[in-house]
């Protein structure tokens, strides 16, 4: 079993890939691997066990100290994505991957349709130095191909892991529930559903939307609660205040499981047409739930089967359509939760964890093989 070195945001960082990273660090250790993480500093303070060190933004000391944090494991994993790292579009990270002497995988969360040159420049330079190259749909494993200059056999589809629910705690309470879940900040495209919620009123029956979820903290800095408030201010405007709630709690992944599993369904009305990995679309499917989308590529990609029902992005009715659809039809529901639930095994994370474990075990035998 090999031992890792994870670079990555990392607990108590409240954000995706420190979610990601912790769920695949805590199956690694399950399978008996040896896990040390890197994690990129950001004021806060990490008591997790695993952490063996802080890369700091900006410091060529602490570039070089963390690849040599990285050496010590037997492969480094470095989590990527543009946002992250020091320097123009995270640039640093090349410094890190250029002072590795292990082999790495480099697992690229964000592929951008039409990047920067730049950006293009920062993610070919990291692929050109990466031994394995992960994305986490085939969208992105195909965007990857036609639009960056990139070694294609270097490059392996592995998916989002998502934790399987422990067990079937789906409810259905009597009022039917509209969920959407995730750090809130603009883009996520909630202002979508809230005025879909003015025609959903008029149900027999009518749903209530949940918002669930802290602001981003990048978001907070830098515009306060301002987003919401436009949300909660909108919501009041149409009529509709006393059906929109806002749940600003942090839940544990437990709790947002069961959160989760109130849903009739899950909305995911993001703005983002090129969203090539959703942790909050994975999510949702792995807890059974029905799922209208916008048609951004991962959910594309995901929903395609049945599991859930995917929107233009500029057609208001639609959303009503489908989001009306789901709600009053149960028979349609349930097909779309059989489906959900039937493609949850597939993305659970020891599977996940499994195929990085075989990654890193076929780069060592080729590493240690004879010129």
């Amino acid at each position: 079993m090999p031992s890792f070195g994870i670079l990555s945001t990392y607990s108590p960082t409240p954000c995706g890939l420190a979610t990601f990273s912790a769920a695949l660090t805590v199956g690694l250790t399950a399978r008996g691997a040896d896990v040390n993480v890197v994690r990129i500093a950001d004021g806060g303070v990490s008591e997790e066990p695993n952490v063996a060190g802080e890369l700091v933004n900006g410091s060529a000391s602490s570039v070089e100290a963390t690849s040599e944090l990285l050496n010590q494991s037997d492969v480094a994993v470095i989590q990527h994505e543009y946002g992250i790292y020091g320097g123009p579009d995270g640039d640093e990270v090349v410094q890190i991957m250029a002072g590795l002497r292990v082999p790495s995988i480099v697992v690229v969360h964000t592929v951008l349709k039409h990047p920067t040159p730049h950006q293009r420049s920062v993610l070919e330079s990291v692929m050109a130095l990466a031994d394995q190259v992960v994305v986490m749909s085939e969208v992105a494993r195909r965007r990857l191909g036609a639009g960056f200059a990139v070694d294609r056999h270097k490059v392996t589809t592995i998916p989002h892991g998502a934790a399987l629910p422990s067990t079937n705690g789906v409810q259905h309470p009597d009022r039917p529930t509209i969920l959407t879940w995730g750090l809130l900040g603009p883009g996520k495209g909630i202002e979508r559903v809230i005025d879909a919620m003015a025609s959903l009123k008029n149900l027999p029956n009518p749903p209530r939307y949940i918002i669930a979820g802290r602001t981003h903290p990048k978001v907070l800095v830098a515009q306060g609660e301002r987003y919401r408030e436009a949300l909660v201010a909108q919501a009041k405007r149409l009529g509709v205040a006393e059906a929109v709630l806002f749940d600003a709690v942090y839940r544990t992944p437990e709790a947002l499981s069961a959160l989760i599993q109130t849903a009739t369904v899950v909305v995911l009305p993001y703005d983002s047409k090129d969203q090539v990995t959703s942790g909050v679309l994975v999510d949702s499917l792995a807890t059974g739930r029905p799922i209208v989308a916008t048609a951004f590529p991962h959910a594309v990609e995901l929903l395609g089967s049945g599991a859930g029902t995917v929107v233009a992005h500029d057609d208001p009715d639609a959303l009503v359509a489908a989001l009306r659809q789901v709600l009053t039809d149960p028979h349609l529901a349930d097909s779309m939760a059989t489906e959900a639930r039937g493609l949850a095994p597939t993305i659970a994370w020891p599977v996940v964890v499994n195929a990085y474990v075989g990654v890193a075990q076929r780069l060592l035998i080729t590493q240690s093989a004879p010129a």
